[in-house]
C-alpha cells in the first residue's frame, strides 16, 4: 500500500514536471526558454547550453514517468 502510494507521488510530480519543462522548450518563434538566455547564442551555435541541458532533463522526466507507470502497472497485476 505505501509503495504504491509512492509510486503515485512520484507519476504526479514527473508528470507535472514534465509538463513544464515541455513548455518551457522553444518552438519555431521561441520559447520560455528563450527567458533565461536561450535566444542570444541560438543563432550563432544552433543549440545552446540551456537547451540542451532542457533536452536532458525532460528526457530524464520522460524515463521517470515511463517507470512509474509500469511499476504501477506491475503492482496493480499482483
Amino acid at each position: 500500500m505505501l509503495f504504491t502510494a509512492t509510486f503515485v507521488v512520484i507519476e504526479a510530480a514527473s508528470a507535472l514536471g514534465l509538463i513544464l519543462l515541455i513548455l518551457m522548450h522553444s518552438g519555431k518563434g521561441g520559447g520560455l526558454s528563450d527567458m533565461f538566455g536561450g535566444s542570444m547564442g541560438s543563432v550563432a551555435q544552433g543549440s545552446t547550453v540551456v537547451e540542451r541541458n532542457l533536452d536532458r532533463i525532460t528526457i530524464f522526466f520522460g524515463i521517470l514517468w515511463f517507470v512509474c507507470i509500469i511499476g504501477l502497472n506491475l503492482l496493480i497485476i499482483h
